[in-house]
């Protein structure tokens, strides 16, 4: 099948196709005598198993490593789980990073009047502590310094 077929069975795009097969994701595509790459059901089998690495967050470098031990039919099974594992481990660490900005954003807004007025605890937590432009201050203040 052509490019486009290939793309199209595996649920992502050519220019995904053409990438994968740069970084050596994917063998490189035999070609017809006028150039065009041709791709086999088992090249749509590793786009699709590469879609679903990338739809659970895995790295390219570890889907590489994945995708040669789902080739090796003489792989240890372990080591596919360690690799899972340590994912799982970066997920969580990155869902508690997320839980913290949450908080720290909802603690910013719940001290913040939501008001006319230009008092803002979001904008000067943002700021580190440092006060609003000058410039910004004339304009609040309804004067302008030019």
């Amino acid at each position: 099948m052509n490019i486009g077929q290939a793309a199209k069975a595996a649920g992502i795009n050519a220019r995904l196709v053409r990438y994968y097969e740069g970084i050596g994701l994917i063998p490189e595509a035999e070609r017809t005598a006028s150039g065009y790459r041709v791709y086999t059901i088992q090249d749509v089998n590793i786009l699709r198993f590469i879609k679903r690495a990338r739809s659970l967050g895995f790295s390219i470098e570890r889907i590489q490593h994945l995708v040669g031990l789902w080739q090796d039919r003489s792989r240890a099974s372990a080591e596919v789980k360690r690799i899972a594992l340590e994912h799982v481990a970066e997920l969580d660490a990155k869902i508690e990073e997320l839980r913290s900005m949450a908080r720290t954003l909802q603690e910013l807004a719940d001290t913040c009047n939501g008001d006319h007025r230009p008092d803002c605890p979001i904008l000067h937590d943002l700021a580190g502590g440092l006060p609003s432009p000058p410039e910004a201050a004339a304009e609040t203040n309804g004067a302008t310094s030019r």
